[in-house]
């Protein structure tokens, strides 16, 4: 699979890595077999860029991917991207500090097993916290006390992606894109080129939609956020089919199918129209199943998509989505 620099960080990564939000339960019941045996297969597949959070059933996701990694004797071969904040209750910008950040940084490097975090991202913080310079020095103080490498930002909006990295310090960016979500192609990818900053592209299949995997009488479990949070009754609306409400988005990909190549799945279709644009540096669906895995990886490996397939996503953007979610984000 094909690599791509993520930043400033040094880190070389594949282009497809692996989101692991699903191992801490919001996607439905697993085992954590099942949560294992995922990331297992990612790294039979190539993939060397993990990416994970405190908060996926509390800390799971990231004790899972530390058992893996210890099993495998990968931790030299494979990056690991973490993410704090979301713990705070309430969850304000206020709680974004040096005595928080380090409480939750130690708790990642135990549940992850590492001296050292690769990359510690802030998860979504509230708007504020932008603005909040003493923030991003205390992230600057744990890379030099040698608990973090390198730290970057997961955000909500495009504007929130712009003003974090006007921070120096700040070497990534976490944002959702995709044919649904095409906003950050409009502003942010541009500048993040121009500042060397890493970009992670998460929610890249919207939940599923753009992986053709429903139609409109597709029901999830109680617990799957895709049947709790299709407003944002939880977090975030964004983080649920990126913020298009399902039945569109459902009638969306049906319109997309046929920019879809004959030799590409629609999901390989997705991340390949995401990777065409040079800015992103990797992108993390998340999957349980070996054979999506497999499936997302090799996205990496067809060759860029033609202009007219680009355009024809544009069209169903323009035509079919774009003023039912554009107010959203």
């Amino acid at each position: 699979m094909d690599r791509r620099t993520l930043g400033t960080t040094g880190f070389d990564v594949t282009e497809i890595g692996l989101g692991t939000w699903q191992l801490g339960g919001d996607w439905g019941e697993l085992t954590d077999e099942e949560g294992r045996e995922a990331i297992r297969a990612a790294l039979d597949e190539g993939v060397d860029f993990l990416d994970t959070a405190d908060v996926y059933g509390d800390g799971r996701s990231e004790r899972l991917v530390g058992e893996v990694l210890d099993e495998r004797d990968a931790w030299d071969e494979v990056t690991v991207a973490t993410k704090a904040g979301r713990r705070l209750d309430p969850h304000e910008a206020d709680g974004y500090d040096a005595d928080n950040l380090e409480r939750f940084v130690d708790r990642s490097r135990e549940k992850l097993g590492v001296e050292t975090l690769d990359l510690l991202q802030l998860h979504c913080p509230p708007w504020e916290t932008y603005y909040t310079p003493e923030t991003f020095e205390a992230l600057s103080d744990l890379c030099e006390a040698g608990k973090l490498a390198h730290y970057g930002v997961s955000v909500e909006k495009v504007e929130q992606g712009l003003k974090a990295i006007e921070y120096p310090g700040v070497e990534s960016v976490q944002i959702i894109f995709n044919p649904f979500r095409q906003r950050p192609a409009e502003r942010f990818l541009r500048e993040a080129e121009k500042r060397n900053v890493g970009v992670i592209v998460r929610v890249p299949l919207a939940s599923g939609l753009l992986a053709g995997a429903f139609d409109a009488d597709a029901e999830f479990p109680e617990e799957d956020h895709r049947n709790y949070n299709r407003e944002g009754e939880a977090f975030d609306v964004g983080e649920t089919f990126a913020g298009v409400p399902f039945e569109t988005g459902v009638e969306a990909a049906d319109e997309l199918e046929a920019a879809v190549p004959e030799n590409a799945t629609m999901a390989q279709f997705t991340l390949r129209w995401i990777l065409d644009h040079d800015a992103v540096t990797t992108i993390i669906p998340g999957s349980l199943d070996p054979d999506h895995i497999a499936d997302n990886v090799g996205a990496s490996s067809l060759p860029s998509l033609s202009v007219d397939r680009h355009r024809r996503a544009e069209d169903v953007y323009d035509d079919s989505v774009r003023e039912h979610v554009h107010h959203r984000w």
